[in-house]
């Protein structure tokens, strides 16, 4: 059941928190007419910008009256939110109704993928099951209703957040999150962005179908895209609890959240906000949705008043700094031999996702790492504070700009919210990796 607006200017909050009330009488209505115990599970403040948390807050208001109700951040292997985030994120939703998920400790078995039908899926590129963990609350204990609010824009892994990703990443266990990163990393990173259903995608519906068809659980899924005035509105909300209330979001995201180019793009500028960004594994999202649009040759500059660390943990983190962003050729000789990048498997795929294969240039401008730091995990160093006077980025819409002594560049205000790709690169892409609907 989706809205769509039907002008530039978007979806207004007024009319957003009566589309969430429309929203909950349908949940009740297909679930439970009378819920006890609700779990609500938005992303993370890495996804702060989809508004995602204050359509958590008004969802936790509609149904707390009636229900107790409580939240999982679907974290994934992110770092766990302080209390101040959460508030940040999520308003006036009582601390002791968040709860963290621990990707390690706090999940149970619950079944597989197999090798063969992950093997038939991937065109042959991939030989190996997928375990599903997911998280101990949401598997062992008693929920009415089930609400997973996400937001759906291009994905390097599954061709397309959110959805049942909720679940098999966010709360998913080490191993299911290791053997899918490296799935998608195999099957190639620009197989996968913009596809609606990739490898790793079919795995999840598969599983999804067979494990998971007894939990009480309902879909928001928004979709943003940019106004005349260049902020991120929201353009669409789909809602209900099959796998329709995903292709539907993603068909809107695909014409909304998608910059075709005719020429490659020699110079590109970019932001990743210092509220939201603060490790290179959510800040290489910049990375990820302009390589595509970038020339051979050509150079990323990314500005990251946040960074201050390479991965969310501090083992990962030490990982990347050990082996860096080196491409996948370099990666996969030493993962088939190497006992560290195998029980990392997910770090492993971040750095063949993370790099550009030498094809052009990555800088970072970071707001607290240092040059040599930056340079060490093979990346190019610029110093923020030179940079945000050269580029002065923060009046400017996406597009193309030049500097005061005549630079051409292409600025993107939040890569993490869209895809830039060539009209060669996305519609020339090595077949047998993703099947395509509608």
């Amino acid at each position: 059941m989706p809205w769509i607006s039907e002008t530039a200017a978007g979806i207004s909050r007024e009319n957003m928190l009566e589309i969430l009330e429309a929203a909950v009488a349908e949940a009740k209505k297909r679930i439970c007419g009378a819920p006890k115990r609700v779990l609500l599970l938005p992303p993370d403040i890495t996804r702060m910008h989809s508004g995602a948390g204050w359509i958590t807050e008004a969802l936790y208001d509609l149904l707390s009256p009636e229900a107790d109700v409580h939240v999982i951040p679907t974290l994934g292997q992110h770092e766990p939110h302080t209390p101040a985030q959460n508030r940040q994120m999520f308003g006036g939703i009582p601390e002791d109704r968040i709860h963290a998920h621990d990707w390690r400790r706090g999940v149970a078995a619950v079944g597989e993928i197999g090798a063969d039908f992950v093997k038939e899926v991937s065109g042959g590129a991939v030989d190996w099951p997928i375990p599903i963990f997911l998280n101990d609350q949401l598997w062992r204990e008693k929920w009415d209703i089930i609400i997973n609010v996400g937001h759906v824009v291009p994905h390097e892994v599954l061709g397309f957040a959110n959805h049942n990703k909720n679940y098999f990443i966010g709360l998913g266990g080490k191993d299911t999150i290791c053997a899918a990163h490296m799935m998608a990393a195999v099957c190639g990173i620009e197989n996968n962005l913009g596809n609606l259903l990739t490898p790793v995608r079919q795995c999840f519906n598969k599983a999804e179908d067979e494990m998971l068809g007894h939990l009480p659980d309902f879909y928001i899924q928004v979709v943003l895209a940019r106004n005349a005035e260049g902020r991120l509105v929201h353009t669409g909300v789909h809602i209900g609890d099959d796998l329709e209330t995903y292709l539907s979001a993603a068909r809107q995201a695909r014409d909304e959240n998608i910059a075709i180019l005719e020429t490659p793009l020699d110079k590109v500028v970019c932001v990743m906000q210092g509220d939201e960004f603060f490790s290179t594994w959510v800040a290489n999202k910049a990375v990820y949705r302009t390589r595509m649009a970038l020339a051979d040759g050509g150079e990323l500059l990314i500005l990251a008043p946040g960074l201050k660390r390479f991965g969310e943990q501090p083992e990962v983190d030490a990982f990347i700094r050990k082996y860096g962003y080196v491409g996948t050729e370099r990666v996969m000789s030493q993962y088939r031999e190497n006992a560290e990048m195998q029980d990392l498997a997910h770090a492993t795929a971040h750095l063949i996702h993370g790099s550009s294969e030498g094809r052009f240039k990555i800088t970072y401008a970071p707001g607290h790492l240092s040059q040599a730091e930056v340079e060490g995990v093979n990346f190019s160093y610029a110093s923020l504070e030179e940079m945000t006077a050269r580029y002065s980025v923060s009046n400017l819409s996406e597009g193309f700009h030049h500097t005061a002594d005549g630079e051409r560049f292409y600025f993107i205000p939040t890569p993490s919210a869209g895809l830039w790709a060539t009209r060669e690169r996305l519609f020339q892409r090595e077949s047998g990796f993703g099947a395509d609907v509608g």
